[in-house]
């Protein structure tokens, strides 16, 4: 089983909660996040903090036969109240292995 996980800033301990909680609650094959919150400073409605806006890719056998609107879901549920707390924007992009390796 691959369980990549680049992060673009290791360091950060808003993309270490996040991945904290998704390998918890899904079985993780490929997980990607990268902070982009620096492209969104002094945005209206940005938070101050270190990360606010993440980009996640991620690869789940738990997403099999779930359309895009119950893969979200599934993050957002995993991810709880870093939603509309610490996380600002989030941009998913959820595929099974399947999907991933058809691209």
């Amino acid at each position: 089983m691959n369980t990549s996980h680049p992060l673009q800033n290791p360091q950060s301990p808003l993309l270490t909660e996040i991945e904290q909680r998704l390998r918890i609650a899904l079985t993780i094959t490929h997980l990607s996040l990268v902070d982009d919150s620096d492209h969104h400073r002094g945005h209206p409605n940005a938070p101050g903090h270190a990360a606010s806006h993440v980009r996640l890719s991620l690869v789940s056998p738990d997403f099999q036969h779930k359309t895009a609107l119950e893969r979200h879901r599934l993050i957002y549920t995993a991810l709880g109240d870093l939603v509309g707390g610490s996380i600002h924007a989030l941009r998913i992009e959820a595929k099974t292995p399947e999907e991933a390796q058809g691209s």
